[in-house]
């Protein structure tokens, strides 16, 4: 846990104690209560409680912010004061949330080329035996990746899953740290399964007693930058074009659908299944994988016995 320094350390502490304790907790969040921290250290040197002057001035949205933005650097502080609220600790008012605005990222369409070279390049990271922060990345980035894109699984629940959650036996992962805190299970495909089975019995001398199935240096989490810097290095070794880490759940969505097409009554029930091992609220958010894609719409409102119009979900929520 950060140090944090300011009149409100204590009360910091014990929200990221109590989230952590109900399984609540975002690791976002710590950095952004830091930078609060600091602020009201900085700024109100002297204060001995939170103004309602000092949480406005965080949390009013920037002339050079998006309402997304905003949104992304206050929604640990509100949090925080409902907390505060609820165990009357604070009398101050939470401040309104810029309303969500639609992303309108368009996800790569992956080649097989384009993969075989991604992965080619993960393989490719050299064994550096001597260095334990090498050794680790050459270690896990070919399976992390491979389990992106073979399950469809999100950065966040790959990165947060534990050893505990993951049954090497039946193949199935016990997804608990998701968007919106929503447990779900998805199962491995047998090639992943075996992959994961050799990865954990060297992890189980590299790293023993490990929490996570994925540990970084320190025993922990990687962070979402880790994954992204990883993910940019990797794909630009052999390949053009731009294409982020969240392309490849995409991809899974997309490629399983197409491999249903003539499956008549049975592709509601695929496409239902595929909806809850991707950890969605409802099929809808998964059709919006193809309103993304120009002309692919048409392919699930064929398939799909109801008569639902693909929907423009918001991004985050996928």
């Amino acid at each position: 846990m950060r140090k944090f320094i300011s009149f409100l350390s204590a009360d910091i502490e014990a929200y990221i104690s109590f989230k952590k304790a109900a399984d609540r907790w975002n690791d976002t969040y710590e950095i952004q209560l830091s930078l609060f921290d600091k602020y009201c250290c900085r700024q109100y040197p002297d204060s001995t409680s939170l103004s309602q002057e000092m949480l406005d001035r965080w949390c009013n949205k920037h002339d050079t912010e998006t309402n997304n933005s905003c949104r992304s650097r206050t929604n640990a502080i509100v949090s925080f004061i409902r907390y505060l609220r609820k165990r009357g600790l604070t009398n101050v008012t939470e401040p309104s949330i810029p309303m969500n605005e639609a992303f309108n990222y368009i996800p790569h369409a992956f080649t097989e080329s384009e993969l075989k070279n991604f992965f080619k390049a993960c393989d490719e990271i050299p064994a550096q035996s001597a260095s334990r922060i090498k050794e680790l990345r050459r270690l896990t980035i070919p399976v992390f990746f491979r389990l992106l894109y073979s399950s469809g699984m999100r950065t966040k629940e790959a990165r947060l899953i534990q050893t505990a959650d993951v049954d090497l036996m039946h193949g199935v992962l016990n997804i608990r740290y998701s968007k919106g805190h929503h447990q779900h299970f998805a199962v491995l495909h047998d090639t992943m399964l075996e992959l994961m089975r050799k990865y954990d019995t060297v992890m189980r001398e590299f790293c023993p007693g490990r929490t996570f199935f994925f540990p970084d240096r320190h025993g922990s989490f990687h962070n979402e930058k880790w994954v992204n810097e990883n993910f940019r290095q990797l794909w630009g070794k052999y390949n053009d074009g731009r294409a982020i880490t969240y392309d490849l759940r995409h991809n899974y969505a997309t490629e399983n659908i197409n491999g249903w097409i003539g499956e008549g009554f049975g592709f509601d029930a695929k496409l239902l299944c595929l909806s809850k091992s991707m950890g969605h609220y409802s099929t809808e958010c998964t059709k919006y994988y193809y309103s993304l894609v120009p002309g692919l719409a048409d392919v699930i409102e064929r398939n799909s016995s109801d008569d639902t119009i693909i929907p423009e979900v918001n991004y985050e929520s996928n």
